[in-house]
């Protein structure tokens, strides 16, 4: 009977700072430039930028999150590799900062008029404080451009 294939990937998340993720995944979802890709075991070798997002994973079942600030994703010999400025488990979120941040990005959007704003500044900084409190599970509110489907307890 032939082999079915590998039954995990190895995913690995790696900020300067620190390995986030270092674990073998059933699959795997990223934010990339041009949408969300899916990995799956025995991919075929890829290469791709990220956006600032949610990735993704599927470990025994169950959906965990990580938050990003863009990077690189590889896909090579059924291992998966981000490589991301900062990155940050769901579990590993300061709920409270990452709310404090948001309210000091959306008055800083609000305040555009007064033309002293950087404002692809502002808009990045409130999109990575609400994914960070996505990834936490603490927003409901969506980030620019993300999927729909983004309630893994439906998945």
């Amino acid at each position: 009977m032939p082999s079915a294939g590998p039954k995990s990937i190895r995913l690995e998340v790696i900020t300067p700072e620190r390995v986030v993720v270092g674990e073998d995944t059933q699959s795997i979802i990223v934010p990339g430039v041009q949408g969300y890709l899916g990995v799956l075991p025995g991919h075929t070798p890829m290469v791709a930028s990220l956006r600032i997002g949610i990735v993704k994973y599927k470990q025994d079942g169950a959906f965990r999150r990580v938050a990003v600030s863009g990077g690189f994703f590889e896909v090579a010999k059924n291992k998966a590799v981000i490589l991301a400025e900062t990155a940050e488990r769901g579990e590993e979120v300061d709920v409270g900062r990452a709310r404090a941040a948001l309210e000091r990005a959306r008055k800083r959007m609000a305040s555009r008029r007064e033309g002293d704003i950087d404002l692809a500044r502002a808009e990045a900084s409130l999109q990575r404080a609400l994914t960070r409190l996505r990834a936490a599970g603490a927003a409901s509110e969506k980030v620019f451009g993300q999927a729909e489907r983004e309630n893994p307890e439906r998945e």
